[in-house]
This record gives structure tokens, sequence and C-alpha cells, in this order.
């Protein structure tokens, strides 16, 4: 229900922004955060892409009710949870931006590899949502 209510949120700040931009440019510059961000994570970790790609009041929901709020509590989180046999990839299917072009969201699929407690290989599979906003001539996600 909350992915449900903040989806429409962002919908509805979208559709409200007036000025025209380049949708195709700005959703290109999009794609492109997002595959900086992917390869930052393979990398350098989880914990300093989640870190980097972060707008200052940035959240992420984790478990079945948690949030965790602000740049530096999702480093934490990725630091405390980091495991070097675990890696995640993933492409957006989808990225649409506001008509002003300071927000967008992309969504799609990710795959989480990692290994058992046994050391066997395993993957994982999911649909990934991110809501990214324009800070700076930079794109930073605020809800991931």
């Amino acid at each position: 229900m909350n992915k449900t209510f903040f989806t429409l949120l962002m919908l509805s700040v979208i559709v409200s922004c007036r000025n025209s931009a380049d949708n195709e440019t700005i959703k290109n510059e999009v794609l492109q955060a997002e595959k900086a961000f992917e390869k930052m994570a393979a990398e350098k970790g989880l914990a300093e892409a989640f870190w980097f790609f972060a707008s200052e009041d940035a959240v992420i929901p984790r478990g079945n009710d948690s949030l965790i709020k602000g740049k530096e509590n999702i480093k934490a989180y990725y630091s405390l949870n980091a495991n070097p046999d675990e890696a995640v990839s993933w492409t957006p299917d989808f990225i649409d931006v506001s008509s002003c072009g300071t927000l967008a969201y992309t969504y799609g699929r990710y795959v989480y590899s990692g290994k058992d407690s046994l050391g066997n290989p395993t993957e994982r599979t999911g649909i990934f949502h991110t809501v990214w906003k324009k800070e700076n001539k930079t794109w930073r996600y605020v809800w991931d």
C-alpha cells in the first residue's frame, strides 16, 4: 500500500510540472545514472554506490515495514550487511521524467547473486523501483 501511495504521489508531482524539457535526452541521462550506479555497485560495493548516488534525504525500504532514511544511514546499513560474495545487477525496463525535467522514475528487474552458507551459488530476482531527483545538474535517487 505504501508503494502504491508513493507512486501515485510521485506521478502527481511529475504531472504538475509546467516547463517543457527534452524527455528523450533526460531519459538517457537517467539511464546513464542507473548504469553508473550499477557499475559502482559492482566495482566498489553496495555501501559506496548507494551512498554516492543518494540524495541527502533518500529513503530505502528494507524488510517488511522498515525505512532507512538519509544518505549516511543508507551507507551504514549496507556497510553492516556487506558480503564480498554478493553482487547485484539491474536494468530499467521503463523510465519516465517530469515535464520540467527535474524528477524521474525507473523500474525494471534486478538479479542478486551470492553464495549460501555452504558456498553454493544463489540467485534472487525481483523488481526495483527508483525515484530520481536532479540536484545541481546531477541525478540522485530519493527512493529506491
